[in-house]
């Protein structure tokens, strides 16, 4: 046995507990290998099979990634890709693509591609002829949903908010009638600010549920609505990764149009008219833009 196949047939191999075993050979593509969110038990088989026999793992963070690669006797060779990188490493993939290697694709927890760049390697192995093979496995906010006590019949993934205050609240308007449950990523430090944003914009009485540290030891979940959920938040020193689930919007009668005016005629007596838009708005369930516009007509009108 020469010494090249014998150090193939050494780095084709992984372990589970005290037990190795020998990696399957890989058809030249790229593979999109979901990793565990958090416990480490919860990556398949398949995927330790798939790391173990592709000629390179690209990484988000070579050092996240060792960790998984050490607990399971992995030799594999990491390759760091990243959005700050990408266009340098893209081409390297593509060569060891190829050369007849397999490349295995990660992010530093969950499922690749969920809330990240990749889409665009995938795009560019598709657009050069080659194979891409998901490998799926743990997704934080497949596994916030299904223990979240929300409808799971129809759900929109909506990912990070803008950072910025106006832009955020335009997204969150624009998803605010949408008959979904939503679910977002949030960073821990801006959970209390968010969730009363959401509070504000999509109805203080939606249903709201905040998952934090899925898998992992201190795994909690907060439930309740917006108006209940934000204040718990508000201040306090959140640590870990924060999925947010929103329960879809009750469905309400439509507002006529003589009850539109006269709900606003009756908020214009004692405030500015955003804010009697913002108010009606909630309480109709119509478009803040449109009921703004109609606020704007009556004020003229010396309503």
């Amino acid at each position: 046995m020469s010494t090249d196949i014998a150090a193939s047939e050494a780095r084709n191999r992984f372990s589970l507990g005290e037990h190795a075993f020998s990696a399957p050979r890989l058809e030249p593509a790229l593979y999109i290998v979901s990793t565990p969110i958090g416990n480490l038990g919860d990556i398949t088989v398949r995927a330790l099979e798939t790391l173990a026999a592709a000629g390179v793992i690209a990484c988000e963070d070579t050092r996240v990634t060792a960790t998984l690669t050490q607990r399971f006797s992995l030799k594999t060779p990491l390759m760091a890709y990243h959005e700050h990188n990408a266009d340098k490493q893209r081409p390297k993939i593509l060569e060891t693509l190829s050369a007849g290697e397999a490349v295995a694709l990660v992010s530093d927890a969950g499922t690749p591609l969920v809330s990240d760049p990749g889409y665009r390697l995938v795009r560019d192995v598709l657009a050069e002829g080659f194979q891409v093979v998901p490998i799926p496995g743990a997704s934080a906010p497949l596994a916030g949903l299904v223990a979240s006590g929300l409808p799971s019949d129809t759900v929109l993934f909506a990912g990070f908010l803008p950072q910025k205050g106006g832009p955020k609240t335009r997204r969150l308007e624009e998803l605010a009638k949408i008959p979904a449950t939503l679910v977002f990523f949030e960073s821990p430090h801006r959970t209390g600010a968010t969730l009363q944003l959401m509070s504000d914009v999509l109805g203080a009485d939606r249903e709201g549920v905040v998952a934090r540290e899925l898998t992992k030891r201190f795994e909690t979940f907060e439930r309740g609505t917006l108006a209940e959920l934000a204040p718990r938040f508000d201040g306090a020193q959140v640590k870990g990764e924060i999925v947010i689930l929103i329960g879809p919007p009750e469905d309400r009668p439509e507002a006529s149009s003589a009850d539109l005016d006269s709900l606003l005629l009756a908020a214009l007596g004692d405030m500015p008219v955003s804010a009697a838009a913002k108010k009606v708005a909630k309480a109709t369930g119509l478009d803040r833009s449109d009921v703004y516009k109609r606020a704007l007509e009556l004020k003229a009108d010396g309503g």
